[in-house]
C-alpha cells in the first residue's frame, strides 16, 4: 500500500516532474501551494492563482491546500502557517512530503529539521539528478511549461514567455543552471501526460520587480511575464 504523501506544488516544472516520479511509491491527494494573499498571485512565480486553480481541474482526485501569505512574511510568520498546515495533514493520515528540489544541500536540511519536528519525513524525487539530464528528462515525459519569471542579474527578460525545450536550453548562458534550481528562472507548466487537457494562456506584460538588498552591492532585479 502506498504512503500517503503532501506534494508541495509551485506551478513550475520541477513540481511537476516530481509529482510524477513521486506517485509511483506514494499516494497523493492533496497539493500545498503559497501564494501572496495581497496580489492573488503564485509566490516566488508570480502566477495568477486562476492559474493555479486551472491546474487543479486537470488532476483528478487531487485537493489543494493553498496558503495565503502576507506580502513580506518573516521566517516565522512563514513557519508558524506552514507548521498550520502540516499538522492539519497529519491529522488525515499524511506523514511524507514531496519536494522538486534537485541539489542545494542547505535548503533541503532545512526543509528536513522542519519537518521532523513536524513528524513528517521529506521525499525528493529529482534529487542529484543532473540538471543537464533533469531537463532531458522532462521534456521527454512531456512536460510543457513556458518562462515566467527571470532573475535580471543573469537571465535577459527576452527569456519570458519561452517554451522549456531544447532550444531554450541552448541558448540559456553558462553560468545558468538548465533546471534554473539556484532561482534563475520560474515555469508556468501548462500541460502534461497527468494533465486531462491543455491549460489555454493568453501572455501580457512584463513587469519588473527590484527587492530589498541582501548586501550593499546587489538589488535583486526579477522580471515577470503576467500570465492570464
Amino acid at each position: 500500500m502506498k504512503s500517503k504523501a503532501l506534494m508541495n506544488w509551485s506551478t513550475g516544472k520541477d513540481a511537476a516532474y516530481a509529482f510524477a516520479k513521486a506517485q509511483q511509491t506514494h499516494q497523493i491527494k492533496h497539493l500545498l501551494c503559497t501564494t501572496n494573499a495581497v496580489h492573488e498571485r503564485v509566490t516566488m512565480h508570480g502566477l495568477r492563482v486562476s492559474l493555479l486553480q486551472a491546474q487543479l481541474e486537470r488532476m483528478p482526485n487531487v485537493e489543494l491546500i493553498q496558503l495565503d501569505l502576507p506580502e513580506h512574511p518573516s521566517m516565522e510568520v512563514y513557519e508558524e502557517i506552514m507548521q498550520g498546515a502540516l499538522g492539519k495533514c497529519k491529522e488525515i493520515g499524511i506523514e511524507y512530503s514531496i519536494f522538486g528540489d534537485i541539489h542545494l544541500e542547505d535548503l533541503r536540511q532545512y526543509r528536513e529539521d522542519k519537518l521532523q519536528q513536524m513528524g513528517f519525513h521529506g521525499v525528493f524525487p529529482l534529487w542529484k539528478i543532473p540538471s543537464e539530464t533533469l531537463i532531458q528528462e522532462m521534456i521527454d515525459y512531456g512536460i510543457e511549461a513556458i518562462v515566467v519569471c527571470v532573475n535580471g542579474a543573469v537571465l535577459d527578460k527576452e527569456f519570458l514567455g519561452r517554451k522549456i525545450d531544447a532550444d531554450f536550453v541552448k541558448d540559456l548562458p553558462k553560468v545558468v543552471d538548465p533546471c534554473g534550481e539556484n532561482g534563475e528562472f520560474h515555469t508556468f507548466v501548462y500541460n502534461t501526460p497527468y494533465f486531462s487537457s491543455p491549460i489555454p494562456y493568453q501572455k501580457g506584460e512584463i513587469v519588473t520587480r527590484y527587492y530589498p538588498a541582501t548586501s550593499v552591492e546587489i538589488q535583486p532585479c526579477f522580471h515577470f511575464l503576467d500570465v492570464y
